[in-house]
């Protein structure tokens, strides 16, 4: 059976074979027990323990795939599915859904300019021109800012958009900024903010097996919650409990155990964030809880 025959068995999940998204990926098919072997220079690798194949694109091109071809699921960044959207609008049998926030990979499209400039907003962009990879978002940003009669010009740059402005062939770009060094070591500030992303999890409008991306779906989304939560162990007295329970909520309620009917004192189990670990346990214990205990999760299965 040759690889084509291969691939119509099974369902096809694209993900980023490079660039920002990628080892973020890898950990994600990891933790949601997704095994696969890569080889070297070959960008389909098949899932040994479900009926899937791994398809490695550039992130650019899996709204495509997905949206467009066989391909039924996809990581890639809210960035790259709008850019896409935005000159191919979605119908009733293509484009794709976003389904899940991955929560990495977090960055802004933004206007940027040389930071000694004079440009101090985008109106001031109207019929200059801007360089980027982004080129539909970008001309759909300025066509919203201009008059009759205006138009800027907007130029396609693959890499180094930063230094567009720097090497003259730019009085402005819009690029992608995560922590921002890149901007500010070429000498550009941020003017407007075109499009806040991060990773999703995309679907195709007519996937090839509902059931399976249920499936998966589920186990992504239980290992991220997995990384964003502990579980948090404690006892309180019963006359306590209103208030501990305002400090630490969970995903849905505290589960509550009675441990003595007659004086009162109860266990508590309930989900945090990871972020506020400490401030929390501290509220906690001055809320009367006692014997608090953390746990790490390997892995969840939890509703919103």
């Amino acid at each position: 059976m040759d690889l084509s025959e291969t691939l119509n068995e099974r369902l096809l999940f694209a993900v980023p074979k490079k660039g920002r998204l990628h080892q973020n990926t890898l950990d994600v098919l990891k933790g949601s027990d997704i095994k696969f072997h890569r080889h070297n220079r070959l960008d389909i690798a098949l899932v040994k323990n479900l009926p899937i194949a791994l398809v490695f694109l550039p992130a650019a091109d899996i709204p495509t795939f997905v949206g467009e071809g066989k391909v039924s699921l996809g990581i890639t960044g809210r960035d790259q599915v709008l850019e896409h959207e935005a000159v191919v609008p979605p119908t009733d049998t293509t484009g794709v859904e976003e389904v899940l926030d991955l929560g990495f990979g977090g960055c802004k499209l933004q206007v940027q300019v040389p930071a000694k400039g004079a440009i101090q907003t985008p109106e001031q962009l109207v019929g200059k021109t801007v360089v980027t990879s982004f080129t539909n978002l970008a001309t759909k940003y300025f066509r919203a800012l201009e008059s009759e009669g205006e138009q800027t010009t907007i130029k396609y740059v693959g890499g180094s958009v930063e230094a567009a402005c720097a090497l003259g062939v730019a009085d402005g770009i819009v690029d992608l900024v995560e922590s921002g060094e890149t901007m500010r070591v070429a000498g550009l500030k941020a003017i407007s903010t075109v499009v806040e992303s991060s990773a999703v999890l995309i679907v195709s409008k007519h996937p090839t097996d509902e059931k399976l991306i249920k499936i998966i779906k589920s186990r992504i989304k239980g290992w991220i919650d997995s990384q964003r939560y502990v579980s948090c162990k404690y006892n309180i007295h019963r006359d306590d409990l209103e208030a501990a329970s305002k400090i630490a909520p969970g995903k849905r309620s505290p589960t509550v155990t009675t441990l003595h009917p007659e004086n009162g004192w109860v266990a508590v189990e309930v989900m945090i964030e990871k972020s506020s670990i400490a401030t929390k346990l501290d509220d906690l214990w001055e809320a009367g809880a006692k014997d608090i205990l953390v746990l790490p999760l390997l892995n969840t299965r939890t509703s919103d």
